[in-house]
């Protein structure tokens, strides 16, 4: 039976790694005390496609010859806990490598690992620079462990948390227990994050705001303001605050024959300026060249909505859904091209094999553009990931992931990864492909 009760347990995904409900094992780290701490990871992945049907391609378009890239990251989490209920964290991480393709060619991309900036040689990025206030506001005592990015601190179940600098959108709201980290379970960008979800970010998925929420009972209300980038797709964050998003989510966690699980309202607001598919193509018309966005780009409002289902089965097996949309009449801002899709899965733990740190994950997502998407990338358009330079044959993409990720000691992970891809980039005339990735973790 279905029991409304209270069954929020602290954790932090590693992928995305600012304090939030859900489970997950904690990080003790290199060092931490009450004062400091400090943790790091490192993640590799080499992923690769075999070749696939292809009778024409574009400027975006997934090369048809088999192909493979690597990625590398080594990033550091170290707090300070400078006064009651505070906060401040740093990450700064080093980056390496390239997505297949260069990070182009699908809408649900294969590698959350992959940002939209591949480079040979590593680089060095300040990521996250933020601060977080918790206000106890009453309840029954809990204890937040130490983790990445989250000291261990005495808290109530009804709080206030205030969240303010440099991180992730996708930190604080969308998030899942099961899919949500592309370092210690799904890869692909649709399945860890929904696929509409055209969140505040800059190349590397971040950005710069303020969100607070509030825990009252088995409910969460989150809200938040983040800045745009200068442009869509840019690695620059636009400071003037003439362009920024708005994020509202509701959550609502319960016992369901005994077992937790929680329901997310995600709902987003850009204001930017950006394209209207419909302007692009009816220019393109009119001068005969390629559909251009940036020719038409104004002021405008795009929201989104989704919805999102964490559900534990059993202390090992868990299931997960996400439905969202977004609107289709404006070019996507930050994330990918998606304008509706809908995602589940199940997580499996290994004890039932004596591997109770190993974890077998399958999931699958339809991702669907609109049809003004799919007029203006008929007309020549590119999107954020996408681009055949035509479309005669549109289709919604179909992903299907499953990985096999395995203890080998203590903070190191492997992970074996197989991704099938249908109508890669809404194209029925290409693929389908086949992407394969071993992934190594390690985390302190």
């Amino acid at each position: 039976m279905l029991v409304m009760t209270d069954t929020s347990v602290v954790a932090g995904p590693a992928g995305s790694p600012v304090a939030n409900e859900g489970e997950a094992t904690p990080s003790s780290g290199f060092f931490a005390s009450d004062l400091f701490a400090l943790h790091g990871q490192s993640t590799f992945v080499f992923q690769g496609h075999d070749g696939f049907h292809a009778p024409y391609g574009g400027a975006q378009s997934l090369q048809h010859d088999a192909s493979g890239d690597e990625t590398w990251d080594l990033t550091l989490f170290d707090g300070v806990h400078p006064w009651s209920g505070g906060e401040i964290w740093l990450n700064e991480e080093i980056d390496q490598g390239f997505g297949i393709g260069n990070t182009l060619g699908l809408a649900g991309f294969s590698s959350g690992e992959a940002y939209k900036v591949g480079r040979a040689d590593p680089y060095f990025r300040l990521q996250r620079a933020f601060v977080r206030q918790t206000v106890n506001l009453g309840g029954a005592p809990d204890t937040q462990l130490p983790d990445l990015n989250q000291f261990g601190l005495k808290r109530s179940s009804d709080r206030l948390v205030l969240t303010a600098g440099k991180f992730a959108v996708t930190d604080i709201f969308d998030a899942n227990r099961y899919a949500h980290d592309p370092r210690q379970d799904f890869l692909n960008w649709t399945l860890i994050d929904t696929g509409t979800f055209d969140y505040a970010a800059d190349s590397w998925g971040y950005s710069v705001g303020a969100a607070g929420e509030w825990y009252t009972g088995r409910w969460t209300m989150r809200a938040g303001t983040f800045l745009m980038s200068n442009v869509p797709n840019s690695p620059d964050i636009d400071t003037s605050f003439h362009q920024f998003q708005t994020d509202g989510e509701i959550e609502e966690r319960h016992s369901l024959f005994g077992q937790p699980g929680k329901f997310l309202l995600t709902a987003f607001l850009t204001h930017a300026r950006m394209a209207r598919f419909a302007d692009a193509v009816t220019l393109a018309d009119r001068t005969g060249q390629p559909a251009d966005g940036a020719a038409v780009r104004r002021i405008g409002n795009r929201p989104g909505v989704s919805l999102s289902l964490e559900q534990q089965i059993t202390p090992d097996i868990g299931a997960f859904a996400r439905a969202g949309w977004a609107d289709g009449k404006f070019e996507t801002y930050e994330f990918t091209d998606v304008d509706r899709t809908l995602a589940a899965g199940i997580s499996i733990g290994g004890r039932a094999w004596r591997r109770a740190n190993d974890t077998i994950g399958l999931g699958g997502v339809i991702n669907v553009a609109s049809r003004g998407r799919i007029a203006y990338l008929g007309a020549g358009g590119l999107g954020l990931l996408v681009g055949d330079g035509r479309l005669p044959n549109p289709g919604g993409e179909h992903i299907v992931e499953t990985y096999y990720d395995a203890d080998v000691f203590g903070p190191l992970h492997t992970a074996l990864d197989y991704q099938w891809v249908g109508n890669p980039a809404y194209n029925r005339d290409r693929g389908p492909v086949s992407i394969a990735a071993i992934r190594l973790h390690l985390q302190m």
